[in-house]
């Protein structure tokens, strides 16, 4: 999965440096992009909504699936920090762009509006990569770690972009958690977002 993935993005860079700002500007690049996720999201659904042991599992895990989310956002907001000396970033900055939990569009938005552009241009690619690097180490991270684990890469992307993903390398119990979690952190970044960037320098 991981390599079909990566040659994905790989034709799709390729494709994009061939037909240039045309391919960019086509409506039917967002249109067939659309309904692409909108089929994969009703296969996921289809699935993880079917009868079956994942939702007595998820009942049983109660209130402790939302350590999940918990969990990502504490170590979305730490890790920023902890690496903001290296990129000569004030720690506060770098927490706000963190807190964009992988909603690139949002947060570039949202940092533009009450920051600035140079913090929204930084929250936008930071979080674009976060995206990225989420369809890549999913997988093994499914694998090697532990299905929950492949949940954290994808942040707020959990409940839409990276599921279809997570339910194939993780099964459809992580699916559902992974749905949880991306839900709580989506209707975080609204909130979280704009107040740390109020408290940036």
């Amino acid at each position: 999965m991981t390599w079909l993935v990566l040659t994905s993005v790989a034709g799709g860079l390729l494709i994009g440096r061939l037909t240039g700002a045309a391919g960019l500007d086509d409506p039917r690049v967002e249109q067939i992009t659309t309904v692409s996720l909108c089929v994969l999201l009703v296969c996921v659904g289809y699935e993880v909504g079917s009868p079956g042991e994942h939702w007595q599992e998820l009942r049983r895990l109660g209130l402790r699936s939302l350590l999940v989310p918990a969990a990502i956002a504490v170590g979305s907001l730490v890790g920023p920090v902890m690496i903001a000396p290296l990129l000569k970033l004030p720690a506060m900055q770098a927490a706000t762009v963190g807190a964009g939990f992988g909603w690139y569009s949002l947060t570039g938005v949202l940092l533009a509006k009450v920051h600035g552009p140079a913090l929204g241009a930084l929250g936008f690619l930071t979080n674009v990569i976060r995206e990225l690097l989420a369809f890549v180490l999913i997988s093994a991270l499914a694998v090697r770690v532990d299905p929950l684990a492949a949940i954290a890469p994808a942040g707020a992307t959990a409940m839409d972009t990276t599921l279809p993903l997570i339910q194939r390398a993780a099964g459809s119990t992580t699916a559902i958690v992974a749905f949880v979690s991306g839900a709580v952190l989506s209707s975080a970044v609204p909130l979280l977002v704009p107040l740390l960037a109020k408290l940036c320098p």
